[in-house]
Order: structure tokens, then C-alpha cells, then sequence
């Protein structure tokens, strides 16, 4: 798998993002449309930390549309937000790779939206993968909020 220009991605096999978004694994979505979706990371690393994601298979960032990539930002200001109306946290991650010396694992594009832990920053060690009854009450957390505002 590779990207538009010089960028070495990870040679993944089949890509885990596009199996999430078509159904064929299972896993959280938040909300998504034809362009992008967000979806409730099972290795929660920050306090709510969801991974805003183009629907079409995309390797990096270079290989995003004029329209993705404006929907895409439109998706990590939605998620810094909602995660701001149910977890008060007093600050938001935002990062993403692109190859793998940038530390990319999986070859398909991912903004990380994440609240920061109580201590600050968010954890880059080993963290639990959660069930996805565990992100689905995430989700259920963050849509509930949402409608409340």
C-alpha cells in the first residue's frame, strides 16, 4: 500500500478501517457520512479519544480530496467539541501521522481527537483494548451530551 508521494506507509494487508466503516468488523462509529467518519477507538488513550477517519480509502494525508480534507476538519473540530460537552477535560490531543518513520501503523489516514488524562497529555504507553459494549457506551456517553447542548 502507498500514498501519494515520497511517504512509506505500513504494508498492513487488508486495511482495518475500511473493514470497520464497511461493517465486515466490528467496531464503535460515532456518526459518519459519505466522506468521513469517527469512530470510538478501542485503545482509549486519553479521556474519550475517538479517530476521525475519510471514508475512502486514503494512506495519508497527500491523498485526500479538496472536499475530504475540508470535512475532515469540519469532523475534528465536531469531535474536540463533543468531547469538550461530556468530559470537561481542561485540554484536547489532536495528532496524526503520516509514514511509517512518523510512526503511522495503520495505512489508512486517522486524526486521534483525544481529552487529556488528569494528569495531563494523554497515555502513549500499552493501554487495555476495550469490548465494544465498552465503546458503545462511549458513543451512547458523547451522543447523549451532544443532543443535550
Amino acid at each position: 500500500m502507498s500514498g501519494d508521494g515520497n511517504i512509506e506507509v505500513p504494508l498492513d494487508g487488508d486495511c482495518a478501517f475500511c473493514a470497520y466503516l464497511s461493517g465486515s468488523r466490528p467496531y464503535t462509529i460515532f456518526c459518519r457520512d459519505n466522506l468521513v467518519a469517527i469512530l470510538v477507538t478501542r485503545e482509549q488513550r486519553g479521556v474519550s479519544h475517538l479517530l476521525v477517519v475519510p471514508v475512502r480509502h486514503c494512506a495519508t494525508i497527500l491523498d485526500l480530496s479538496e472536499e475530504e480534507s475540508a470535512a475532515m476538519m469540519r469532523e475534528i473540530r465536531h469531535s474536540a467539541h463533543v468531547i469538550d460537552l461530556a468530559d470537561r477535560r481542561p485540554g484536547i490531543a489532536i495528532w496524526q501521522n503520516n509514514g511509517v518513520p512518523a510512526h503511522q501503523t495503520i495505512g489508512h489516514l486517522h486524526f486521534h481527537v483525544a481529552g487529556t488524562l488528569d494528569a495531563g497529555g494523554t497515555d502513549w504507553g500499552e493501554v487495555p483494548e476495550l469490548p465494544i459494549v465498552a465503546t458503545d457506551a462511549i458513543a451512547d456517553k458523547l451522543r447523549c451530551a451532544e443532543s443535550e447542548s
